[in-house]
């Protein structure tokens, strides 16, 4: 499975349209994690992820489970 990187505008939109600004806060305040790439801010789609499961735990609760393989 190939690494999604994606740019603080598209975490963003994936995020319901919460402003570029909220993800550059929420990245200083490392409530999500940042992937450099050269001189642009990029996140790990797993990341976005990871963070959304922290805001919400119902969310982790109810996801299925999948079998590795």
């Amino acid at each position: 499975m190939t690494q999604q990187l994606l740019s603080v505008e598209e975490a963003a939109l994936r995020l319901g349209g919460v402003s570029r600004w909220t993800i550059y806060s929420w990245l200083s305040q490392k409530k999500l994690r940042k992937t450099k790439v050269g001189s642009r801010v990029m996140i790990d789609e797993r990341d976005l992820e990871d963070f959304l499961s922290s805001c919400n735990p119902e969310r982790k609760a109810s996801a299925p489970a999948t079998a590795a393989g």
